[in-house]
């Protein structure tokens, strides 16, 4: 009787950076029980999102295609996925896999699926410290039993949402990483992100009154982390108990990171700046992929999937828009890509091109942070993206403008559709107006999170009922524009 295929075990991580991750470099150890995942595997050093926000990055991850092809660039992404496009839990399910997803029900991009489970991960001030990582295990510990019982190998993904605010992680990790005073009445670093209208109401729904350091705000978020590394550990632990960890590839990908305080988008994922492009990648296979090697070229989420097919042995006749990353881990590839196209609908609607030297991004419509239309970043020299060179650069903007387009337009051909960042002109989903915005101020007068229940509903693609904005705390201080 043949050996049945390896089961997958699929850490999707949503709003993870990379560089708060011990395993990547961060100075406070975060992830212990992942770097040690990652020294039995391999791990990807450059694995960038292209597509933000989560919406649009599942899509790629999870059919190897980019939003040209998905059709999805935004976090209110109207519709499915075009019926020709294949997921990866439908392209098991053909090759005799069980499937299973938690936490991640009645999304476009989580199409596919034989099981839906949900459990609670989002939390608030009100109701205390958020034990996600434990809800999740709750809900996946059982359902992880029952697959390694049936004799077909199981796909079980499983969405973790403890990096994504509300950053409530229980003790001890609400203060493993910091040890100041959060309501020091000297520090005022919390005042712009508290008078910033659209997330203020948002904001005072989880973060501790008279909070006034933003160091205890960003410390909650790397705690968090390190809180779920080590509930993620309990399903490791439990993959050895269960006998079936050398059976079992293990995936743990990001979906996009987080900004924190930097850049002006306070907490939150939008923007297309390299701490919401770069996301973890690792992946574990006893005996089939490598231990302990770092790959340093430049990957996509739309290759995650033709890779995991490729090391499973099931041949599909899906055109990837993404390429296998098995070339790189064999060493016969340097990278997948020199420069991509990069999207963002979250909270604004831009574009841009990265390079490994420079970052374009072009505004598609005025964003509520009164950015310039134009941002032009030098990676090597600036790679915090704190210096806006677009003005001091023509012939760079000039350049990297033609291989944005240029890239458009073969992309379109190919798929003979518009690019979707071009026709999804209700991206924002606000009610209260149609269209894009006209003007900066429009945007910030507009746009509202509201409460932590609304931000559920429209991460799970649901309109709110019955809830009527709050009248924002503070009137907006008038910016210049740059």
């Amino acid at each position: 009787m043949p050996r049945k295929k390896p089961n997958i075990l699929f850490f999707g991580i949503d709003s993870i950076r990379a560089d708060r991750m011990s395993c990547y470099g961060y100075h406070h150890q975060t992830t212990p029980h992942i770097d040690r995942l990652a020294s039995q595997g391999v791990l990807f050093e450059r694995n960038y999102s292209p597509h933000v926000p989560t919406t649009s990055a599942y899509a790629s991850m999870l059919t190897g295609l980019d939003s040209f092809s998905t059709t999805a660039v935004a976090l209110r992404h109207r519709g499915g996925l075009p019926t020709d496009v294949q997921t990866l839990p439908e392209v098991l399910r053909e090759a005799g896999y069980n499937t299973t997803c938690v936490g991640f029900t009645g999304n476009a991009a989580s199409r596919g699926f034989d099981n839906y489970l949900d459990y609670s991960g989002w939390g608030s001030l009100a109701e205390g410290r958020s034990p996600k990582a434990d809800n999740l295990n709750a809900v996946t510990v059982p359902e992880l039993d029952r697959l390694a019982a049936e004799d077909e190998p199981f796909l079980l993904f499983l969405r973790h949402m403890d990096p994504h605010s509300p950053y409530l992680p229980p003790a001890p990790f609400e203060r493993m990483f910091y040890s100041g005073d959060e309501f020091d009445p000297d520090n005022k670093s919390m005042e712009p992100v508290f008078t910033f209208k659209p997330f203020c109401d948002y904001f005072a729904d989880w973060m501790p009154p008279g909070v006034t350091d933003h160091k205890y705000i960003d410390a909650q978020y790397d705690g968090a982390i390190a809180y779920m590394d080590a509930s993620i550990q309990r399903l490791l632990t439990r993959l050895e108990e269960l006998g079936i960890a050398d059976d079992t590839l293990v995936v743990l990908n990001g979906d996009h990171g987080e900004t924190l305080y930097e850049h002006e988008c306070w907490y939150d994922h939008h923007g297309i700046y390299d701490n919401t492009l770069h996301v973890p990648l690792i992946l574990r296979l006893p005996g089939k992929l490598p231990i302990g090697q770092r790959v340093s070229g430049f990957t996509l989420h739309q290759d995650l999937m033709p890779t995991l097919l490729q090391i499973l042995g099931i041949r599909t006749k899906i055109k990837f828009d993404g390429a296998s990353q098995m070339p790189l881990i064999r060493g016969e590839k340097a990278a997948n890509y020199s420069d991509f196209y990069l999207t963002e609908c979250t909270w604004m609607r831009k574009h841009g091109w990265r390079t490994p030297e420079w970052k374009l991004m072009v505004a598609l419509e005025p964003d509520f942070h009164f950015k310039p239309e134009v941002e032009l970043y030098n990676l090597i020299q600036d790679p915090l993206e704190l210096n806006n060179l677009a003005k001091k650069e023509p012939g760079v903007v000039a350049m990297l403008r033609e291989r944005l387009d240029a890239w458009v337009a073969k992309r379109e051909k190919e798929t003979g559709r518009p690019n979707p960042m071009f026709t999804n002109l209700q991206w924002h989903g606000s009610a209260d107006h149609q269209g894009p915005f006209e003007s900066s101020q429009q945007a910030y007068d507009t746009l509202h999170i509201g409460s932590v229940g609304t931000a559920n509903r429209l991460q799970a693609g649901k309109k709110a009922k019955n809830e009527k904005k709050k009248a924002p705390a503070k009137k907006k201080v008038a910016k210049k524009k740059r």
